[in-house]
């Protein structure tokens, strides 16, 4: 038997699950308007981009602070005052009469986005205790999983009967809702519990991580690392993030804890997270294309085709949730993973007429896989550490996702990138071929965690020898 979890908690659980969504949902919900924007502010399309970009740069930025900011304010400040920072941002960009304060104000948004992820983890696992972790993040994994899914849906129908300011302000009654009920429900945390500012690890991981995150987005548009836009700063990101790392190993007093690694179960999970992010992040780059390029779809289309996927983990999460509690997170996540392998690689041999069922199908399938691959190994990391070490680990592992994420997206690209001059339908095969192949690295890694929760629970159980 599990535990029964309480209804304040599950309470908590909802009303975080307001930042969350919002936060993934912008990833993906604005870019579908960026022809729109440049046209109606005067823009070349390509500095429009800066509008995406900038917001992911940024949601990179903020990570690193978390931890620390948590600690100083207390996780539940942090997370009210982030949601409330997006809202407000949100309602200025609809407002932005040029591509510059437009540019500035999703940067705002970002940083503000970047906190409320990790911050709402962070709070539930203070409120609910490592036993009963899977359930509850299960409901904010949904969140996480679909807001990136039903974005371009969301984001295409608002354009069909409204203007671009409408991609920003459908976050206020959102940003409304979630604030008004997290002052009513979401503990505020402990506060002045942080240590003095790591300034220069700040310093450190503020200039390298988002370099590194900006220089392989760069590499996926320009399809070479031999290009010094692409080089000169994955060079400097990538020594940034070393010399962070080498440095807080050491530190006991650290921007963020990276010691928690020497936990074998923390260091497995949080590698999978890593995985998980190239492959549900970077196929969720080739997905749109698949739709757009191959199949010939427009932008409502494409999102409606993609909404089986969204579907499907919204599906399974609880039940992800619920056997993460029971059998613990390695195990769900290597069949997630194995499952996520055998619904991918199919996409590797489908051509352009291939029926929309059995596309469908397999989309939903994806869906469902996924709800089981990714959100047990975050729960499995957040239970293997004290609840006093919650605010760096939920940091440590969203940077890890953040850079899997990256450099799939970037790798999928470049491969598409390089492949469709000799063909749509034989670059997104090879494209698909490659994001297999992840999946294989995230099934090892699975198991890698699985046998390190299996060693850890014969630890527990083995007496402590007499002295």
């Amino acid at each position: 038997m599990i535990d029964r979890i309480p209804w304040p908690v599950w309470r908590v659980a909802l009303v975080v699950v307001f930042g969350g969504f919002v936060s993934m949902l912008d990833t993906s919900l604005v870019n579908v308007g960026l022809d729109s924007i440049a046209a109606d502010l005067g823009a070349s399309l390509a500095s429009a981009q800066w509008i995406a970009s900038g917001y992911l740069i940024a949601l990179a930025v903020s990570l690193p602070l978390c931890g620390w900011l948590g600690r100083k304010v207390g996780v539940g400040r942090l997370w009210l005052w982030s949601f409330g920072a997006f809202t407000v941002a949100s309602g200025l960009c609809a407002l932005a009469g040029d591509l510059g304060w437009l540019v500035a104000l999703r940067v705002l948004q970002g940083v503000s986005a970047g906190l409320l992820v990790p911050a709402g983890q962070t709070v539930l696992g203070q409120a609910v205790g490592p036993q009963r972790l899977g359930r509850v993040m299960s409901i904010l994994g949904i969140a996480v999983s679909t807001g990136p899914a039903i974005g371009p849906t969301l984001g295409g129908l608002l354009l069909n009967s409204l203007s671009w300011p409408w991609l920003f302000l459908i976050n206020l009654p959102i940003g409304v809702a979630g604030i008004g009920l997290g002052l009513k429900y979401v503990p505020r945390g402990e506060r002045g519990a942080a240590p003095r500012l790591d300034w220069s690890g700040l310093i450190l991981i503020s200039v390298g991580l988002p370099m590194f995150v900006y220089a392989v987005s760069r590499w996926s548009e320009r399809a070479t690392l031999a290009d010094t836009s692409v080089l000169v700063p994955l060079v400097l990101g990538f020594a940034g993030l070393l010399a962070f790392a080498a440095r807080s190993w050491r530190r006991a007093n650290a921007l963020v804890d990276l010691r928690l690694f020497r936990d074998p179960v923390f260091a497995a999970a949080t590698v999978v997270t890593a995985f998980a992010g190239a492959t549900l992040f970077g196929a969720m780059l080739l997905f749109p294309l698949y739709f757009q390029v191959l199949r010939g779809a427009d932008v409502i289309t494409t999102g409606l085709s993609l909404f089986s996927l969204g579907l499907g983990t919204a599906i399974v999460a609880p039940l992800g949730g619920r056997l993460t509690d029971r059998y613990g997170g390695g195990i769900v996540a290597l069949w997630g993973n194995v499952l996520t392998l055998v619904t991918t690689a199919p996409f590797a041999f489908l051509g352009a007429h291939t029926d929309a069922v059995t596309v469908q199908a397999l989309l939903f399938l994806r869906g469902m896989a996924i709800a089981l691959a990714t959100m047990p190994a975050g729960a499995a990391a957040y239970a293997a550490v004290r609840r006093d070490q919650l605010p760096d680990a939920t940091t440590t592992v969203n940077i890890m996702q953040r850079i899997g994420g990256a450099l799939g997206g970037a790798l999928f690209a470049v491969v598409l990138a390089a492949a469709l001059p000799r063909g749509a339908e034989s670059a997104f095969q090879q494209a698909f071929w490659w994001v297999s192949v992840a999946s294989v690295g995230s099934v090892v890694c699975a198991a890698w965690l699985w046998l390190a929760q299996r060693s850890a629970r014969a630890a527990q159980r083995t007496p402590a020898a007499m002295p």
